[in-house]
């Protein structure tokens, strides 16, 4: 083990390896370029800290005055120059140097080009604000640019000639900034939150030319970097090739002082996002979350780990225990429609939670609409009955997940009868590509979108939506396929006591009457009508598309065998079973034990067999009722009651 080590810092990698030749009694002194990543280090017996710039003298100097036996690099990758002059610095002190490089997970979010045609190439396909640092001698390469003169911020220098060269180019008033520099970090930061600055071009110019400072700049404050002048390549040893060097461990943090913290980021853009989740991302250690979220908030120093599954976002936190503070970075808002609920219970350590702007409220806000009035739901990697919520409900709102879901449930309004509804659409939400398109659903059946997208809809005509069942029969297509009749429906759906969400099949479907009605009450959950006669199939199409029940799927067969790969049922209504009743029975069991059963019968042979089959599987909570209807039928003046075949309704639940 080493006695003596000089870090040079400016990364997490570097904070935990001075923390951890520390705490192993290691004599370390660690040179910082900020009092801030000063603050960042634990205070030790066996560490000392600075925070002065130094170059290659006083790196010799300092070397010389502390002989360490070890020289470790763990500088920013943007820091090149400093990285040039430790290395000098250490081969003219005769001392052994290693460069520790940053996880490869790190966010670099960098484009680097040859020139500066093409740096403006590469802004010729974007939209928002650019910032641009080159001087005044490449201005008016830029512009090529569409819009240049609404786009485009050019700092040169405060010389007149200078000034009038670039007004003569169109770069004037607010779009030109005429200083001195050097700029620090903090200045750069000024100008481009001032402009709004999407895009920042500069060239690598080194620590003489504020390159680094630039760059921690634009990492503040979300702007893409786009560097003229190719990456340097570099070589060097992960963390734990280097703890393995100093023969240590990697350091465990004080659990009860772990910092775990959930942040809603919004829509991902920096200026959506509030000041204490923008100070909780600012200061950790670790940032993990899907891809495009790590992104938008990691910043300088930070490991950054890309992972959207929540036992796999657990599994890294534990084994990474090095880490003090961790993010975890959530779009919108971490209760709504979130990671978060599958994540807070897999965590084993504190946690708090930072609520952020959801994407509901932030698009509603947008279109002048009160998001406290609409049913919000989710079509992102679920399946909802998106169309019974529209039924329901005069406004809804729907976070959509894949470039083709507004075009598919704008179509389905359409073939509905749901058509003329008025929606919304919003793409790429708080980003310079924001879109939002107002009109009709059939105006957009079939369309493509972004994949961040969200639809609102407003359906004048939801209140006049019947929520109890009682369909008359005169509603329904039936031609020669048997029906259950109101009456009986009616009791049958109640003997059933669905929920809203239930999952139900419905055995010997006929017309459909049964499953449409049930569809209709259970809006969020699932109908599957199976039916095994072609006939009886076609009209439970042309019912389904009659009443618009979308969460009613038909499945042709005979049960139990059409039952294979279907969900597993919550209820079933049992209308028809072809003699196969103790199959069929024995199949719902076997897919969910608990499932409550409602059968029709009118032959007694049917009744005595269902009877057998009550005692044989055990069945619990059994309720036989004989169902007696007779309907008016006019006759001249008169009313005469015409009676219908009785009904045996027996209902039951599995144990």
């Amino acid at each position: 083990m080493y006695k003596k080590v000089l870090i040079f810092a400016g990364t997490i990698e570097g904070r935990i390896m001075a923390q951890a030749l520390a705490g192993a009694g290691v004599q370390t002194h660690v040179c910082v370029a900020t009092e801030y990543g000063e603050s960042l280090l634990e205070k030790s017996t066996s560490m000392t800290i600075s925070h002065e710039r130094l170059n290659v003298e006083e790196m010799v100097q300092l070397m010389e005055q502390m002989r360490p036996e070890l020289i470790i690099d763990a500088t920013h990758p943007y820091a090149v120059e400093v990285t040039k002059n430790i290395k000098e610095a250490g081969a003219q002190s005769g001392i052994s140097y290693v460069r520790l490089l940053r996880s490869s997970q790190s966010a670099e979010d960098a484009v680097y080009v040859a020139s500066v045609e093409e740096a403006v190439e590469h802004l010729q396909g974007t939209t928002g604000n650019v910032f641009v640092t080159t001087g005044s001698k490449e201005l008016a390469k830029f512009t090529a640019l569409v819009d240049y003169k609404e786009r485009v911020y050019a700092r040169v220098l405060s010389i007149p000639g200078v000034v009038e060269s670039c007004a003569d180019l169109g770069f004037e008033g607010a779009h030109l900034i005429c200083m001195q520099g050097p700029f620090s970090r903090e200045l750069n930061e000024a100008m481009l939150r001032q402009v709004n600055a999407s895009y920042l071009v500069t060239k690598e110019s080194g620590a003489a030319g504020g390159f680094f400072e630039k760059c921690q700049a634009a990492e503040q404050c979300g702007a893409k970097l786009v560097v003229i002048g190719r990456p340097q390549e570099e070589s060097g040893i992960s963390l734990e090739e280097c703890l393995e060097l100093c023969k240590l461990d990697a350091p465990a943090v004080n659990m009860d002082k772990r910092q775990v913290t959930l942040v809603g980021i919004g829509m991902g853009n920096l200026v959506t996002m509030t000041r204490e989740a923008l100070d909780a991302c600012k200061a950790a250690d670790l940032v993990v979350g899907a891809q495009r979220m790590v992104e938008a908030v990691a910043g300088q120093g930070q490991a950054v780990c890309y992972e959207y599954k929540a036992e796999a976002i657990a599994d890294y936190i534990e084994e990474h225990g090095t880490y003090k503070k961790v993010v975890i970075a959530l779009s919108g808002d971490a209760g709504f429609f979130s990671g978060a609920k599958k994540l807070l219970p897999l965590l084993k350590q504190p946690y708090r939670i930072i609520p952020g702007i959801s994407s509901m409220a932030y698009f509603c806000s947008k279109i002048g609409k009160a998001w406290d009035e609409a049913t919000p739901v989710t079509l992102h990697g679920r399946q909802n009955n998106f169309i019974g919520e529209i039924q329901q409900s005069p406004k809804v709102f729907a976070l959509i997940g894949t470039a083709e879901g507004v075009g598919e449930q704008c179509r389905k309004m359409t073939e509905y009868g749901l058509g003329d509804c008025k929606v919304w659409i919003g793409e790429n939400m708080a980003y310079e590509t924001e879109c939002i398109r107002q009109g009709m659903a059939k105006d957009f059946a079939g369309i493509l979108t972004e994949k961040l997208c969200v639809l609102y809809v407003e359906n004048e005509m939801a209140q006049d939506v019947v929520v109890t069942h009682g369909l008359p029969d005169e509603a329904f297509l039936r031609d020669k396929v048997p029906m259950t009749k109101e009456e009986v429906r009616s009791i049958t759906l109640s003997k059933l006591r669905l929920r809203r969400d239930s999952v139900i099949y419905d055995i010997g479907a006929g017309t459909g009457s049964v499953s449409v009605e049930m569809a209709k009450q259970s809006f969020r959950g699932k109908v599957y009508a199976i039916e095994k006669k072609p006939e009886a199939v076609d009209l439970l199409r042309q019912n389904k598309m009659a009443f618009a029940v979308d969460n009613m799927e038909i499945v042709e067969g005979l049960a139990p065998e059409a039952m294979d790969g279907l969900d597993a049922p919550t209820h079933a209504f049992i209308g028809g079973s072809s003699g196969n009743l103790q199959e069929i029975i024995a199949s719902l069991l076997e897919k969910n034990p608990k499932v409550r059963i409602v059968l029709n019968a009118i032959a007694l042979e049917t009744v005595v067999e269902s009877m057998e089959v009550l005692k044989k599987f055990k069945l619990t909570d059994v309720d036989i009722a004989c169902v007696n209807v007779s309907k008016a039928k006019k006759l001249g003046s008169y009313n005469l009651m015409m009676g219908q075949n009785p009904v045996y309704v027996i209902s039951c639940q599995g144990e």
